[in-house]
């Protein structure tokens, strides 16, 4: 089973909204994303959308674009961004979804090996400018991580052999000028291998960490900076 990460894909949510007028290079983005991932993912695989999904207001105008992607090979498996409007309470976004198309929100979801948890985050401190209602967001968001990652270990007992943990997350698990954060100390604490990350997008991208910090591989893997391909994330050693 290999695993792949692709985050921000602004699906239009039922509206004509062009994504070129972010760029050029944003024209027909989708269909181009379709044609790399069916000619790479297999069924058993499994692929991380790691937030902003569609720019939907209402669940059933996201309704096209969940459809869209749950007709795309492999397991999906999908977590809140900030534009995600449309994910209404996690019982209605489940009983909404395709076969095959999962959501993460205070859980994880274990694949055969390969375990997954899952929380939006936030603006971390250190990042400006923050205001008080940041710093509580963050917290909240810290805390439904924690929540994640506790779910991943009760779903271990039990279970033989090498587990590979991934975490996904939809703001960068850093600040500005730091990349030791509560979000990272706490992804090390539990032993997770790989983290990937979406939201940053244009001139954010080019400042963007991807590497190893503390035992734990960091990737971004929004869309425009992937050009518009699917990341795959390598096996740890």
């Amino acid at each position: 089973m290999n695993v792949y990460a692709i985050s921000d894909l602004h699906l239009p949510g039922g509206d004509v909204k062009p994504m070129d007028v972010f760029g050029p290079h944003w024209a027909d983005h989708f269909e181009r994303i379709q044609a790399d991932w069916r000619a790479r993912v297999k069924p058993e695989d499994l692929v991380l959308l790691p937030g902003d999904t569609s720019w939907a207001m209402r669940l059933q105008d996201a309704m096209p674009d969940l459809l869209a992607i749950g007709s795309l090979p492999g397991r999906k498996v999908l977590l809140r961004g900030n534009h995600d409007f449309w994910w209404s309470s996690i019982s209605r976004v489940r009983k909404a979804l395709p076969q095959g198309l999962y959501a993460l929100q205070n859980d994880a979801l274990l694949f055969g090996r390969v375990l997954v948890y899952g929380a939006r985050g936030w603006l971390c401190p250190g990042s400006a400018p923050l205001e008080e209602d940041d710093r509580r967001i963050y917290e909240r968001e810290l805390l439904r991580l924690e929540l994640s990652l506790k779910d991943g270990e009760r779903r271990l007992k039990g279970h033989a052999g090498p587990i590979w943990r991934v975490a996904m997350l939809h703001y960068p698990p850093f600040a500005d000028k730091s990349l030791s954060t509560e979000v990272t100390a706490l992804l090390s604490r539990y032993g997770v291998s790989d983290a990937v990350y979406g939201h940053l997008h244009g001139p954010g991208l080019s400042g963007a960490f991807s590497g190893e910090l503390c035992g734990v591989r960091y990737h971004q893997v929004s869309c425009d900076g992937l050009g518009f391909r699917l990341f795959q994330l390598p096996e740890p050693a």
